[in-house]
């Protein structure tokens, strides 16, 4: 979980960890005088800005302009610091030789960004320690924009199967034929019927399906058919409507699992924390399933006791029974 990105907000963490590394680095040097970086010039116009409540768009300009400058200066700054060590050893540890690469990348970006006054860029960079997370537009209500992994999940009984994990946007509708061969491979056939969203039923995928003499839950492309009787109509909404299940899933893992808080900073093992939440509901649903058949035999044993001694009850009277037994 990330906080929402803002150019000055960014520009501003990465040059506070160029600084963190220049004194880091000047500490194991002989220099007398530390390079200068006006930080606290720099934290000063930070706050300025951000304390405003209404900001035009000149003014964002103009401190992402004095930002990206400050950064810049640092930049160089550790360059010059890291030539020092030249032909001996590199004096930074892994974690901070990669936060340096991404400030490097993520400055081109800004200044990318800056200079043309544009505000989106290829693979753009809105966090320093997650750089793999990208902005995904959604247009929903509440978001517009959501940061994290694209899943493409499937659901089979009740179980869910992660098919496609993806931290860049694109379309769900290459999917669809990646989730079938997924089933067939697992189950060793194919699906009598796939239930998906109408982004997933494009004129290609619909094609493949019939190929493969496969049904497809949704409503058929072009005019409607004047033909299809009212039963048709019911169960192919009925049908549809079961595809809610799977949104009902993404609910029970952003609500009772931690979907939508993954705290993890390493991308790897964010997507082992993803996966362990799908694991870990399918464990679930695994675990009710053999309560109810538990329930389900010890009611039916009981069930058996009955009907036998009511039997052997019947068998052992001497007179001939004036009703027969009732099951319901």
């Amino acid at each position: 979980m990330i906080a929402y990105p803002t150019d000055h907000g960014l520009l501003n963490r990465a040059r506070e960890e160029s600084e963190r590394i220049i004194d880091y680095l000047y500490k194991k040097t002989d220099l007398e005088k530390k390079p200068r970086t006006y930080r606290r010039v720099a934290r000063k116009a930070y706050l300025a800005f951000s304390k405003k409540k209404r900001k035009t768009k000149k003014e964002i300009r103009k401190a992402v302009g004095k930002q990206l400058r400050y950064l810049r200066r640092d930049i160089g700054h550790i360059d010059n610091l890291l030539d020092l060590f030249e032909g001996q050893y590199f004096p930074l540890n892994k974690r901070d030789q990669r936060i340096f690469w991404i400030i490097q990348l993520l400055y081109k970006q800004q200044e990318e960004m800056y200079r043309e006054k544009k505000h989106s860029v290829k693979d753009r960079i809105v966090n320093i320690y997650q750089p793999y997370v990208r902005p995904i537009p959604r247009g929903k209500e509440k978001a517009s924009v959501e940061f994290g992994a694209k899943l493409g999940v499937s659901l089979v009984e009740g179980f869910s199967r992660i098919n496609h994990l993806s931290w860049d946007a694109y379309n769900e509708s290459s999917d669809l034929q990646k989730q079938v061969e997924d089933y067939k491979e697992c189950y060793g056939y194919y699906p009598e019927v796939v239930l998906a969203d109408n982004i997933y039923l494009t004129r290609q995928n619909r094609n493949w399906l019939k190929d493969l003499e496969i049904r497809v839950s949704g409503k058929p492309l072009g005019r409607p058919l004047k033909e299809e009787s009212y039963y048709q109509k019911a169960k192919r909404r009925k049908e549809h409507r079961e595809r809610n299940h799977i949104e009902g899933k993404f609910g029970q893992g952003k609500n009772a699992y931690g979907l939508k808080k993954i705290r993890a900073r390493r991308q790897d093992t964010s997507e082992s924390w993803i996966a362990g939440i799908f694991f870990i509901m399918n464990i679930i649903k695994l675990v009710k399933l053999e309560n109810l058949l538990s329930l389900f035999i010890i009611f039916n044993y009981q069930w058996i006791n009955i009907l036998l001694s009511k039997l052997l009850s019947l068998f052992q009277c001497k007179q001939k029974p004036v009703a027969a037994i009732k099951l319901t």
